[in-house]
C-alpha cells in the first residue's frame, strides 16, 4: 500500500482516476484535495479488500482489474452480488448510514489495482461538494438497482437467459471473469456454463 502522492506510477492513476464514474466531473484543486487522502492497493485473485461484518469502512476506486461483491453465511457458502471493473467504484456507504457492519465483503476477482481511503475522510469530501455527492448516491442506487434486478433474474429465467442477460449487460466483462465465478454469479456449475458454450446455446 502506497500513498498516491509517493506512488512511482502515480502520474499514470492519476489519468485513470479522471476516468472513474464518481470522480469525471471533479475540478482539479478539488481533485489535488482527495488524491492526499488515497492509498494504492495492488491485489492478487482472491484477496479481500473489505471483510464482511466489519464496521472499519473504505471507499474504493478501481484503476485495474474486477472486484466482486459477496455475501457468506455461517458455513461459507458464497454468493456474488456484483461485480465491478475500470473506471468504477465499491463501497460500503449504505451501511455506513445505517449505522450497521458491512454486509457483504468485496474480493479481487484478478489481479486489480485500487484507490482507497477510510469512508469517513470520502464522506467529508463529498458533503462539501454537492454535486459529486449526487453522482455518488446515484451510482450507490444504481448498484443496489442492479443487485435487486439480478436477484430476480435468478429466479425468472433459465440458465442460458441467464447467461444472455448477463454478456448484453456487461459485454466488457463477459470474457474477463474466470468461468467459475461467472457460473457462481450466475447460480449455475461450471459445468453447466461449460455445457451450455459447447452445444452452442449461449
Amino acid at each position: 500500500m502506497t500513498r498516491l502522492s509517493n506512488h512511482a506510477e502515480r502520474a499514470v492513476i492519476r489519468l485513470q482516476l479522471h476516468k472513474n464514474v464518481v470522480l469525471q466531473q471533479l475540478r482539479e484543486d478539488d481533485r489535488a484535495d482527495l488524491e492526499s487522502h488515497l492509498d494504492i492497493v495492488d491485489g492478487h485473485k482472491g484477496d479481500f479488500l473489505l471483510h464482511q461484518g466489519v464496521r472499519e469502512m473504505e471507499q474504493y476506486f478501481i484503476i485495474d482489474g474486477i472486484l466482486k461483491r459477496v455475501v457468506a453465511n455461517a458455513e461459507g457458502k458464497e454468493m456474488i452480488l456484483r461485480f465491478a471493473g475500470e473506471g468504477e467504484m465499491e463501497t460500503s456507504y449504505a451501511a455506513w448510514r445505517l449505522g450497521t457492519p458491512t454486509p457483504y465483503g468485496i474480493v479481487c476477482v484478478t489481479k486489480a489495482r485500487v484507490a482507497r481511503m477510510p469512508l469517513t475522510e470520502w464522506v467529508d469530501f463529498i458533503n462539501r461538494r454537492p454535486q459529486t455527492k449526487e453522482t455518488f448516491e446515484y451510482a450507490v442506487m444504481r448498484g443496489m438497482s442492479e443487485i435487486m434486478a439480478h436477484t430476480i433474474t435468478l429466479h425468472l429465467l433459465d440458465a442460458p437467459g441467464r447467461v444472455h442477460r448477463f454478456m448484453r449487460k456487461h459485454p466488457e466483462l463477459s470474457d474477463r471473469i474466470p468461468q467459475k465465478e461467472l457460473a457462481s454469479y450466475l447460480n449455475l456449475s461450471a459445468e453447466t456454463l461449460s455445457r451450455l458454450r459447447h452445444a452452442g446455446k449461449i
